[in-house]
């Protein structure tokens, strides 16, 4: 899709005005920030590194370390916050361009993604410099950096960071549409993920629980905190839309406070015991966040009563600049007991070395995978166990929202949307999902539901079409809303790319072969957020597969019933292929990390991958039977609508086509009289 540009001088975006009353609120919150962090590391004192037989890096470069650390932070969230503003709290102008207040804080996105991508920088020096115990100068050796980054995880999500922050730069220096800033938005918030994956919380027992809720926690701190100072600028900048936005940032900034207690309480009992919060820097250091979170969700709550009610009933943002202005400082103290925080080495509790399990995929199993324990012994997924609950309740309240209306939903969508949103939890979140890094047979078993039946079901469940029609339509003249942003989603020329027939089989069918084929799933085995990432294009492509095919919701393309029904039956060969080919397979998919985990009941890995193909080639059938019936249904369905129709119509004209097809049946046959009695008197 080409980047949109402005049509004429009059829908040009004009330029932004400087914020200059703004940017002495963000310097002096950078310098607070900086403050505590080098202040809470010189109280608490760095990780022992003799414990690793290395000598620990220069005190520069520890402090270096967490301030390269902080400013990338800083810098991220007023980026992400920027284009939370310009895609989702100002409207943008009808012909889909951004409009003057979107327009500026793009530039002040493009800005801080410099900045992040500048800081990112520096940390990847100072993170490899850190961790192999040596002074900061030394990285400028090219041979001793690329050694260290080639080596150490850290270094090199930093590096991934600073290239996605280099594309927002650049993409919020060229984009102007509101669908390429809705994009930007989401791309931006996926470089939070590569230094989450890779932190603390990525080491040690648990670290898939204390990995996913660190990412929760981030997300929606860059989303509170970010959009908390763009709104705070958008304040200063006089805006006619700060009414608009205040209300709308309200209703985030409520959900992330929500979202950062829960995750943050999460990732500190992994960690720390309640017992021993008391006698621990670490644990003193998590009461201290959970002060300031205490005191941030109070300034919330005075802001949600009086300042906002404030702008949106008489344009008073006094109150919202005063309360914002606090919220705002306190919040950059938090980011820099949060980078203190990521400085500070865990309480050694327990003398037990974890085992070769626990290491590898975060906890123990506690035997075989027995029909009982794949059923009953449950590890909560925090990122997909969470989305599958938030689907189904969403859902209901959709529902809910209809029926108080009056209007029907039929029960059969809402059967099979609970039913996939209960498929996505069983499968990770059961002993499926719990056995699923240990063993390529129950990890089979998790991609065909993730792939083939969840997505299946999802589709059946409409809830486009419920969304469109639970929330109402902005108006002519008002900002568009989350009926409209939907709509454009929906409308969008990714997704009808990703909905054509030929794109989404391509993607359905072949990422099984390029996934364990190519050698890209012996690399993920060894890293949580490769599974992160498998189980969500298992359900984002097989979504994308079925949703034109059977979905209830309308497609931007949509085939003839038999056109479907082709496309799905050519896709099952490859399915089968693929997994015939597993079953007579003389080399192990992920041969080495099998070997490493060394599970005492998978005594042959040929044999449970033997196994596991031949799960993908028999229930490759199931989403056929599925399929079938579902296009079945929708095709009796369809004849019966059109003899409605018919019959309506009939009604609506007194069966006016009906007597005039029974008068030309009365004048066939009074010919055909005529003319065999002209015969019979010739004769």
């Amino acid at each position: 899709m080409p980047l949109e540009q402005p049509r004429s001088a009059e829908e040009a975006p004009a330029p932004a005005r400087r914020p200059s009353s703004a940017l002495p609120l963000l310097a002096a919150g950078v310098v607070l920030a900086t403050f505590v962090a080098i202040g809470l590391v010189a109280l608490t004192g760095v990780a022992d590194y003799s414990v690793l037989g290395i000598e620990g890096p220069e005190v520069l470069t520890g402090y270096g370390t967490v301030v390269t650390r902080l400013l990338a932070d800083i810098a991220a969230v007023v980026c992400i916050g920027s284009l939370l503003l310009a895609t989702f709290l100002v409207p943008p102008q009808r012909t889909g361009v951004v409009g003057a207040d979107g327009y500026a804080a793009l530039r002040t996105a493009g800005v801080a993604a410099w900045a992040w991508f500048i800081a990112a920088l520096a940390a990847v020096l100072y993170s490899a410099a850190d961790a192999g115990g040596r002074g900061a100068h030394e990285m400028f050796d090219a041979t001793v950096l690329v050694g260290l980054v080639s080596a150490v995880e850290q270094p090199k999500a930093w590096l991934i960071t600073a290239s996605i922050a280099l594309v927002v730069a650049f993409g919020c220096r060229l984009a102007l549409s509101w669908q390429w800033t809705a994009l930007l938005f989401l791309f931006s918030i996926t470089g939070l993920l590569p230094v989450a994956f890779t932190g603390h919380s990525a080491s040690g027992g648990a670290h898939d629980l204390a990995t996913d809720s660190l990412v929760f926690h981030l997300v929606a701190a860059a989303l509170w905190v970010g959009g908390l100072i763009a709104v705070v600028a958008l304040g200063w900048r006089r805006s006619p839309h700060i009414g608009l936005a205040a209300r709308r940032f309200s209703s985030v900034a409520l959900a992330c406070w929500i979202a950062m207690a829960l995750s943050g309480l999460v990732n500190a009992l992994v960690r720390v015991s309640p017992a021993s919060i008391l006698e621990t820097q670490y644990g003193l250091l998590l009461i201290g966040k959970v002060t300031a979170l205490a005191m941030l969700g109070v300034f919330g709550h005075q802001q949600r009563s009086r300042a906002v009610r404030a702008v949106v009933e008489r344009g008073d943002r006094r109150q919202l600049l005063q309360l914002g202005g606090v919220e705002v400082l306190i919040m950059f103290a938090t980011l820099g007991l949060s980078a203190a925080l990521s400085r500070t080495p865990y309480p050694a509790e327990g003398t037990e070395e974890p085992g070769t399990a626990e290491v590898l995929i975060g906890y123990e199993l506690n035997g075989p995978p027995t029909l009982s324990r794949l059923l009953f012994d449950w590890r909560p997924d925090l990122i997909y166990g969470t989305l599958a609950i938030a689907l189904a309740v969403l859902y209901l309240a959709g529902v809910r929202r209809l029926r108080r209306r009056g209007d029907p939903w039929p029960v059969g969508r809402t059967v099979a949307w609970l039913s996939g949103c209960a498929s996505i939890l069983i499968a990770t979140s059961s002993g499926i999902g719990r056995y699923a890094p240990a063993m390529f047979s129950v990890h089979m078993g998790l991609h065909m539901i993730m792939s083939m039946v969840a997505p299946i079901l999802l589709a059946l469940g409409g809830a486009v079409t419920l969304a469109l029609r639970a929330w109402r339509p902005a108006g002519k003249d008002n900002p568009p809303g989350p009926r409209e942003w939907l709509l454009t989603l929906v409308e969008s020329r990714l997704a009808r790319v990703l909905t054509r027939p030929v794109v989404a089989l391509v993607l359905f069918v072949g990422s099984f072969y390029l996934l364990y084929f190519s050698g890209l799933f012996d690399f993920a085995l060894n890293y949580h957020s490769a599974h992160v990432a498998m189980n969500a294009h298992f359900l984002l492509v097989g979504y994308a597969f079925f949703w034109p095919l059977i979905g209830i919701d309308p497609a931007p393309r949509r085939l003839p019933a038999l056109g479907r029904l082709g496309v799905m039956f050519v896709s099952v060969p490859f399915h089968a292929f693929f997994g015939v080919i597993l079953m007579n397979a003389t080399t192990v998919v992920g041969r080495e990390f099998y070997n490493n985990l060394g599970l005492p009941w998978v005594t042959d890995l040929l044999t449970d991958q033997q196994l596991g193909g031949g799960m993908a080639w028999a229930l490759g059938e199931i989403p056929v039977l599925l399929v079938f019936t579902a296009l079945m249904v929708q095709w009796a369905r369809a004849d019966a609508r059109e003899a409605r129709r018919i019959d309506r119509r009939a009604d609506a004209t007194d069966d006016e086509d009906l007597a005039a097809y029974n008068a030309m049946l009365r004048q066939l046959a009074a010919q055909d009289g005529r003319q065999r009695h002209g015969g019979d008197r010739n004769a």
